[in-house]
């Protein structure tokens, strides 16, 4: 009996020094996480994820080889109605990655019960008021809500004909900084893209002519406003609107997107009437539906260091990605196999001068922000992060960088913030390009085309990609090649991407020779969106050598003059193991005229002549299907076999015969197709 008194005595003291704490914490909160211990008794399990996983995705989680585990799963039910059912508690959010949920309350009592909880591990304060107060510090957005419109462009200007979009000359400056266009210019718009874009709200997006395009097509699969608790995030923060339009405007001459034909997922998380660490748990909670939701990518121009109230602050080594709420969930995301941009922050020229979270999360692509000149912005902020990192990672155009305003015109305005959704978008259209590739290679592959990636920095990482050179990296390491041999041909086939308008020659290099020479060219398969194909190449051996034979296929990915480009995207090699011998030609005493191959692409044709004697004047004419004369040389040979190189660079594509004469006496004729 004494022992059960003393024990109902603990009870007693416990709960009233607990009341005591959250009546002293109260005086600076009214906003809690509850952070719960387990996921007992859930309801979900990993062999039916369709209960909280979209079928997108678990498709994403199946290509990429990423297990479902606990994180995936749902808090548990019952633990968030008990704290429902607390008297004068309100549930504003809840994360299952952090296994937690926030909480609005002004009650003492109501947060020691949920304490008493068996299931609950701690409550920490993590924001004073309630959404909508007013906010103690300045508006967070203060520098990016600084736009200036740009003239009126009733006569928009054609950029360059040849491009897939007329971009107008400031839209066209900003993407050409990365070479951007050469995707648009292959297909690759977005199209089958879900891009998430987490940010303070979308003012009026439903009505703005950046987002006509957007509307009409339903580009838009889904909003929430983790602030207020509902759907409509058009009726708020005009911030995020203004990064949307970056990744999704379609206004022709004037302003061009880089993903304009993506699908979104639009989600406001930022309360703009206050900064809390509230605000990140938001963040995460738009990262989770992004990830649920079969996102690919997000775009969040949020960031954080300071907050209202300055005992919450952060400190330069906390950004180290692995401390701050922001960052654990962004690296959560791109363990689940998304994409994450974030900007760098705007503090490069105050006192705080370093990055904000969550850009400090290793898996996180902090972006910076330059001028469609390459210029740094002075106000980017400046990296490394804490743990050493290289950070920013990469930077984009977000000084004067094209926006759409509230008053429906365009304009430009700084910010990583925009930076930020301009390279999101370009990111997004790479992924299109080669969805084989998980986002770590991606985002390898933007740092690698960096103007830096050699001499990373600390204002630009490793430098302002270049698109084209990001495609060709990729297609170099997608592409495969190989060969076969049969009597004297060699069959090369190979596997890559192309669009109609690009082109491939074949070179080979036989043994003893030290440098490869042009065999052969091929034209694509026609089609103007970028697809995988597979291509084929013979080529006739006419040399008694033996040995390795090496071809390399050459990709010209851009033909035109101006922007040309080539890479080589694979080498075969291929052993011929005996002296290969021309069929019709093992008889030394008999005459051969033969062309190797005789359908020919490219500007050289092979021709092979034999005679069991010599041919001191020998005459090699070229025919067109009506008889005209059309090419003619004088050669001379000995006894045996002699190979010509026939220069047909200027036969137009047809059929042709080649005849050859011993002066008056006819050796042989050959056909020859011009492809």
């Amino acid at each position: 009996m004494v022992k059960k008194l003393l024990s109902m005595k603990k009870i007693l003291f416990l709960l009233l020094f607990l009341s005591a704490l959250v009546s002293q914490s109260q005086a600076q909160f009214t906003r809690y996480i509850v952070k719960l211990k387990n996921k007992g008794g859930s309801p979900y399990s990993f062999s039916s994820p369709l209960a909280y996983l979209s079928q997108r995705a678990i498709d994403r989680r199946i290509k990429y080889n990423i297990a479902i585990d606990s994180a995936d799963l749902p808090v548990t039910p019952a633990y968030i109605t008990q704290i429902k059912n607390v008297s004068n508690v309100t549930i504003l959010n809840v994360s299952r990655w952090q296994n937690a949920v926030t909480i609005q309350t002004s009650s003492a009592v109501a947060l020691t019960t949920i304490n008493a909880f068996a299931f609950v591990q701690n409550i920490n304060g993590i924001a004073a008021r309630t959404a909508g107060s007013g906010r103690v510090t300045g508006n967070k957005f203060e520098l990016e809500e600084i736009i200036t419109e740009l003239p009126s462009q009733s006569a928009a200007r054609v950029t360059a004909t040849t491009d897939y979009f007329n971009y107008g000359t400031n839209s066209f400056n900003e993407i050409h900084l990365h070479n951007g266009e050469f995707l648009h210019n292959i297909g690759l718009r977005g199209q089958g893209m879900q891009i998430a874009v987490l940010d303070n709200g979308f003012n009026n997006y439903t009505t703005l002519k950046a987002f006509d395009s957007v509307n009409i097509n339903g580009q838009v699969l889904g909003t929430w406003d983790f602030v207020a608790g509902e759907q409509d995030v058009s009726n708020d923060g005009s911030h995020g609107m203004n990064c949307f339009s970056t990744i999704a405007a379609n206004i022709p001459g004037q302003f061009i997107g880089k993903a304009p034909k993506a699908k979104f997922w639009l989600y406001q998380t930022e309360d703009n009437a206050s900064e809390y660490p509230v605000e990140e748990f938001n963040w995460v909670c738009g990262a989770e539906r992004a990830d649920s939701s079969g996102a690919d990518v997000i775009s969040s121009s949020l960031g954080y260091s300071d907050f209202d109230n300055a005992s919450l602050n952060y400190t330069y080594s906390n950004m180290n990605g692995n401390t701050t709420i922001a960052a654990i969930g962004a690296d959560m995301a791109a363990k689940k196999g998304l994409i994450v941009f974030n900007a760098v922050g705007n503090s490069g020229g105050n006192s705080w001068h370093y990055l904000i979270t969550p850009a400090d999360g290793d898996s996180v692509v902090a972006v910076g922000a330059v001028s469609a000149a390459g210029a740094v912005g002075g106000f980017s902020s400046y990296g490394p992060s804490a743990d050493g990192q290289i950070k920013p990672d990469i930077a984009s155009v977000g000084v004067s960088a094209m926006v759409q305003t509230t008053s429906n015109t365009i304009g430009t305005s700084n910010g990583t913030s925009f930076a930020c959704p301009n390279m999101a978008g370009l990111g997004t259209i790479l992924w299109q390009a080669f969805p084989e590739y998980n986002n770590m290679k991606i985002i390898r592959a933007l740092q690698q085309s960096g103007h830096k990636f050699t001499t990373p920095d600390d204002r630009v990482g490793y430098g302002i990609p270049n698109m084209k050179l990001a495609f060709a990296n990729l297609l170099i390491e997608y592409a495969t090649s190989s060969s076969a041999v049969t009597n004297c041909r060699v069959n090369i086939s190979w596997r890559t991407k192309d669009v109609e308008a690009m082109k491939y020659e074949i070179e080979r290099k036989a043994p003893g020779e030290i440098s490869f020479t042009k065999v052969g060219e091929l034209n694509p398969t026609a089609g103007q969106l970028l697809s995988i194909r597979n291509y084929q190449f013979n080529n006739d051996l006419t040399s008694s050598t033996v040995g390795n034979f090496s071809y390399r296929i050459r990709q010209i990915v851009d033909t035109a003059a101006a922007t040309f480009y080539a890479v080589y995207i694979d080498t075969t090699v291929i052993n011929v193991a005996s002296v290969c011998t021309v069929t019709g030609g093992t008889d030394p005493n008999k005459e051969l005229v033969a062309l190797w191959p005789n359908l020919v692409s490219g500007s050289t044709a092979t021709l092979v002549i034999q005679t069991p004697y010599a041919v001191p004047n020998m005459s090699i004419s070229v025919y067109d299907t009506k008889g005209r004369l059309v090419l003619q040389l004088q050669e001379a040979k000995g006894t045996g076999r002699k190979i010509i190189e026939l220069n047909i660079s200027r036969l137009a594509k047809g059929r042709y015969y080649i005849k050859v004469l011993n002066a008056q006496q006819q050796i042989g004729i050959a056909k020859l197709w011009k492809l």
